[in-house]
């Protein structure tokens, strides 16, 4: 991810072969570029001209070498405009084309009135926009995790997919951007918090309930699925809520472009709903999405998971396909009928398809119109939001007080947009890892406890 060459230690270029000295030079100028937050093919690097032919240490630690003409050129930068003000921003913009570079929005346009999660990478902030009068969930991730976990190109696949898709029943992207150090993706605000939230207030729900999230969820995925992606984290965590209870898939963070009759490979999610195909490293395809519905439907209804999480995806297959996966007497027998189809471990035979899904006599007599079905707030939602223990609950452990943000960079966010001057003050490396977002981890029951599990 253009920091292959930042182990080598070797300064001794002139002893070295003239192939093993250009790729040791593309290693060093690489590594510049990572500490910046680039990832650069090795093969544009040995496009450099002799006088960038430095050693590693001294591209690092002493001068900050002039960028190549002919990669200026392709950045669209003049060399002028380089010295005048910092202009890295353009040669990211080559590689990160998703996220347009800009300064961050200082504090008259933008107030960040606390953070509403700790996500995977980074924290996601609730922000007001001044001029619109709006509030906004911004996710902020930070390049050197993304680059450490190598998750570049899944950080680009999320912001793609989310620009394309539109759908009442998927949350909206309104913007992403991309800083020095950190990536920004900017969603609707949901006030009403997350599905898994009334989970644990309310214990379970009821069949009728459930139905109106069921037809929401269907329509949904079987939407993606016909539009070519797979979501691969479909739990209630990542179900928002609208302010009349209807529900809003989000986080497209481990999803990816999929077409039909295409398989994947990579065992990621979360792991108490992760289908045994996905489990068991694949192959896999959309019908995943479908047995993690089922997961989800059947842990709403009975209020709990029905096996719950391992520690580990190997311990958690074997679960899996032990489990018998038998209904409890509790449920109707429509219910019955369509868990037993989405929770069928073998994905040929599952119910896979929106269509086959509709037909189910679970949702006899209900409509699949979108408008008609978002008329009709959702009373329990809306019942359970006004009680006092909601805030506290939804909060998890995690404080939405400003104070924890304090110490947490995000280029500057709460101060005024940097200058030409500080921005190029910005260009030298730092060493000193950003500090961790303060604020105790979330604490939840054990028995409800999320393990998520990615491996990239």
């Amino acid at each position: 991810m253009g920091a292959d060459g930042s182990k080598n230690k070797s300064h001794d270029l002139p002893q070295r072969p003239s192939g093993q000295a250009d790729e040791h030079i593309s290693s060093g100028w690489r590594s510049f570029l990572s500490s910046v937050g680039l990832s650069i093919p090795a093969s544009l690097c040995r496009l450099a001209p002799p006088a960038l032919r430095l050693s590693q240490h001294r591209m690092l630690h002493d001068k900050i070498p002039e960028v190549p003409e002919h990669v200026l050129r392709l950045a669209g930068v003049g060399p002028g405009k380089l010295r005048a003000e910092w202009s890295l921003p353009g040669f990211v913009s080559m590689f990160l084309p998703e996220f347009p570079h800009r300064s961050v929005p200082g504090h008259e346009h933008f107030q960040v009135l606390g953070y509403i999660a700790k996500g995977s990478f980074g924290p996601i902030l609730k922000v007001k926009d001044k001029t619109k009068q709006r509030v906004y969930a911004v996710k902020v991730i930070p390049k050197s995790e993304i680059l450490k976990l190598g998750v570049l190109e899944q950080s680009k696949e999320e912001v793609i997919i989310q620009r394309q898709v539109r759908h009442p029943f998927v949350h909206d992207l309104q913007d992403c951007w991309q800083t020095q150090r950190h990536l920004y993706i900017m969603c609707d605000y949901c006030s009403t918090g997350d599905l898994y939230t009334y989970w644990q207030m309310i214990g379970q729900f009821s069949e009728d309930t459930v139905r109106v999230f069921a037809a929401e969820l269907g329509c949904a995925l079987g939407f993606l699925h016909d539009f070519g992606v797979i979501h691969r984290d479909v739990k209630m965590e990542n179900i928002l809520l609208t302010d009349n209870g209807h529900l809003r898939l989000a986080d497209f963070g481990l999803s990816r472009r999929l077409e039909r009759g295409g398989r994947a490979f990579t065992i990621c999610g979360t792991i108490q709903y992760m289908a045994p195909e996905v489990l068991s490293g694949g192959p896999y395809n959309h019908a995943a999405d479908w047995w993690s519905l089922g997961i989800l439907l059947f842990s709403l209804t009975t209020g709990k998971f029905p096996v719950p999480p391992e520690p580990d995806h190997c311990s958690m297959l074997r679960k899996v396909r032990s489990f018998p996966y038998e209904m409890p007497l509790s449920f109707s027998p429509q219910l019955s009928l369509l868990l037993s189809e989405l929770l069928c471990k073998t994905p040929s035979r599952r119910l896979r398809t929106l269509d086959r899904f509709k037909r189910q006599t679970f949702f006899h007599q209900s409509t699949f119109d979108l408008e008609l079905m978002q008329r009709r707030p959702v009373e329990v939602i809306l019942e359970l939001r006004e009680r006092p223990d909601r805030a506290a609950k939804a909060r998890r452990g995690l404080t939405l007080s400003l104070q924890p943000l304090k110490g947490f960079d995000y280029d500057s966010l709460l101060s005024p947009p940097p200058t030409p001057d500080t921005q190029l003050d910005a260009c030298t490396p730092s060493r000193t890892p950003a500090p961790p977002l303060p604020g105790p981890p979330p604490q939840l029951p054990q028995e409800k406890r999320a393990r998520r599990e990615v491996f990239v």
